[in-house]
């Protein structure tokens, strides 16, 4: 076989690789962005639109501590007043990190998600996400940097916000959902590869983030399935 059909091979091959993996949800995407444009994502626009104004408010000097008040999450602080904050702590930019970065991540994520999973499956999902990272962080402080898992005391005051670890969520769910396996396993080895390379509380979030939706995704697997069936005879 020649170079040049060795390489038209290699781009068939590929073509038929991104249909198949990528096909589906293009066309779903596409599809319903052609038809209804921006009515198809109007929870995607509030979020981002809550993310800018958060963004506005918190490098103001009367903004920042309302923001705080409503949307900072530490493992530090008590479990009523972090699991109220929970749901806003998405939309609360981490100040050391680009506004951009949460904003994309936002649009490009969450807006996929809300026209493949509808608005409340999104929601329900990234709320499950944030909260999983959230508990983790908690959790991994009590137990403490020498036990499995475990996490240094100065973690306890770190400020958790930001849509990081809902989108980690949505992505494995929209994967799963259009069977977008390589997608998702890629996801996979760069959640585990974010953290050996930096070991710290935002990349163990992400992974706690990734294994209470993969457990969520199992269930509903099983489900789907049948569960537990009876043995024949």
């Amino acid at each position: 076989m020649t170079v040049g059909a060795r390489g038209a091979a290699l781009r068939t091959r590929l073509r038929r690789f991104a249909r198949r993996e990528w096909g589906p949800l293009l066309t779903t995407v596409g599809t319903t962005l052609s038809k209804r444009r921006a009515r198809a994502v109007p929870m995607t626009l509030t979020a981002v639109g809550l993310t800018t104004l958060a963004q506005i408010a918190q490098n103001q000097p009367w903004g920042y501590r309302p923001v705080m008040d409503l949307g900072a999450v530490r493992a530090e602080d008590p479990l009523g007043a972090a699991l109220l904050r929970t749901p806003l702590s998405l939309f609360v930019p981490a100040l050391d990190l680009p506004v951009w970065g949460a904003l994309a991540q936002i649009l490009l994520v969450f807006g996929v998600a809300e026209i493949c999973l509808g608005r409340w499956r999104t929601l329900v999902i990234a709320y499950v996400a944030t909260l999983a990272g959230t508990l983790y962080a908690r959790v991994g402080v009590a137990l403490g940097p020498g036990a499995f898992l475990g996490l240094p005391a100065s973690d306890a005051r770190i400020v958790d916000t930001g849509p990081s670890a809902a989108v980690v969520g949505l992505a494995l769910v929209v994967c799963w959902c259009y069977r977008a396996r390589w997608t998702a396993g890629v996801l996979l080895v760069a959640l585990v590869g974010e953290c050996a390379l930096k070991d710290n509380l935002a990349g163990r979030e992400h992974l706690a983030a990734a294994s209470a939706v993969l457990a969520l995704l199992a269930v509903l697997e099983w489900r789907r399935r049948g569960g537990l069936r009876p043995r024949a005879g």
